[in-house]
């Protein structure tokens, strides 16, 4: 997991945003590995976006981040915790799929009283360029 302060990058941001961009452009139908780079990619961004250790957002089996300030997690079950598909996931991260949405329709499960994400979704970074 990476989060907090000076987020650790494991994904290039370069080629982070080109697997956003092709997963976009092609309506999420592609490769299991570009999926892959671009959860990982929007989960660096959020742990950027919103430092911290209060929220853990898991999006099996792509990844996981801690993320969003307030009291740190250490062991066991965190207290607030996201838990959403890839799919969902990335149509969260670029604005395709509005939080309340899926939460409505039961593609994300949300938990703990921090695990509310509007305040920093969509991601910026994933944003159609002009």
């Amino acid at each position: 997991m990476i989060g907090g302060m000076g987020v650790r990058r494991r994904t290039d941001p370069a080629e982070g945003r080109v697997a956003v961009g092709q997963w976009r452009d092609a309506a999420g139908d592609v490769p299991v590995a570009v999926r892959r780079t671009a959860v990982r990619f929007t989960l660096e961004e959020l742990a950027d976006v919103a430092p911290g250790r209060s929220v853990e957002v898991r999006v099996p089996p792509d990844g996981a981040v801690q993320a969003v300030e307030g009291p740190r997690h250490t062991r066991g079950t965190p207290p607030n915790v996201v838990e959403t598909d890839p799919e969902t996931w990335l149509g969260l991260a670029t604005g395709m799929v509005a939080w309340d949405e899926a939460v409505r329709a039961g593609k994300v499960s949300a938990s703990g009283e921090r695990a509310d994400l509007t305040a920093w979704l969509p991601l910026q970074a994933t944003r159609r360029r002009a």
